[in-house]
């Protein structure tokens, strides 16, 4: 049985594709376990490989990038960074009737930071220093931002946005969502360098082991850009004294986290309507980073 279709041009994959796969490019591989791993991500199917590994395998052409970008900077940018990375082994092509390069990976430990996470404050702190440590890499080479990627001017976003709010109709506070964004817009542009970003530091690219954050995955977005855009994680995972301590930690100006706030209302606002009827994970995720950023006052 496939997983959920989300996407109008999605490749359905399966365990016994995997199999397939993994016989005719990595036959060394071939003889492990393969289970598919609940998640709700939305671009990759993600696969266990026995203890210790994982396939990722990208579910629509727009993410089939991915794995090649992870594996030119990842190991440049591991070293520098508080929390594990992603390791990948082997990248593989097209066959099977399947289109797209995938990769097999390390098997990174630990449950998704949506309500796993013992001690927010702590949290915040430990999240906070990735993000400095990120922002403090060398951008020298780094991949060109593609167009409309989060990172750029927030004003790139506005048409998505108001396209999202008018889809949603009386499933939101439309008139209190766009007040916000607004805000959001009217706030100073970045002026200064712009550094490595994640670009979607969500709860489900955040691993928690015994209740610590432990890792951060799905480096897709990737670039360089506007560092309010890794702000996102105040609405989306902190709230109340850990939200002020995320902060805090990362010194943000009053401008840096109205343009922050602003990418977690468009990322929530343009997932709502697109995920609505196929992914209630994302929806639950979006729908909860959108009451706190609409509850939270301007700075």
């Amino acid at each position: 049985m496939g997983t959920v279709k989300m996407h109008a041009d999605e490749v359905e994959t399966t365990p016994e594709l995997v199999r397939r796969l993994l016989a005719g490019q990595f036959p060394q591989w071939a003889h492990l376990p393969v289970s598919l791993v609940e998640s709700y991500g939305t671009d990759h199917d993600i696969y266990r490989l026995g203890d210790h590994l994982a396939a990722r395998l990208p579910r629509i052409e727009g993410a089939t990038r991915q794995a090649g970008k992870e594996a030119e900077w990842l190991p440049r940018l591991a070293p520098h960074l508080p929390l594990a990375l992603p390791v990948q082994h082997a990248i593989g092509h097209p066959a099977e009737g399947y289109p797209f390069d995938w990769s097999v990976c390390a098997w990174l430990p630990g449950d998704n930071a949506d309500g796993t996470l013992a001690d927010l404050d702590l949290a915040a702190v430990d999240l906070a220093a990735f993000i400095r440590a990120l922002r403090g890499i060398d951008t020298d080479g780094a991949p060109p931002r593609p167009p409309h990627n989060r990172g750029g001017p927030l004003a790139a976003a506005d048409e998505g946005v108001r396209r999202s709010v008018g889809r949603l109709g009386g499933r939101i506070d439309g008139a209190a969502a766009l007040r916000s964004w607004q805000e959001s817009l009217d706030a100073d542009s970045w002026g200064g360098a712009e550094v490595w970003i994640h670009a979607d530091l969500l709860p489900g690219n955040l691993l928690v082991v015994d209740g610590r954050l432990s890792a951060v995955i799905d480096f897709g977005g990737l670039n360089v850009g506007d560092p309010a855009c890794d702000l996102t994680p105040a609405w989306n995972v902190f709230a109340g004294e850990s939200r002020a301590r995320f902060r805090a930690e990362l010194q943000a100006d009053g401008a840096s986290w109205l343009r922050g706030r602003g990418w977690a209302l468009s990322q929530a606002v343009m997932a709502l309507p697109y995920y609505w009827d196929t992914n209630p994970g994302m929806v639950r995720q979006a729908g909860h980073a959108l009451t706190q950023v609409l509850a939270d006052p301007a700075p």
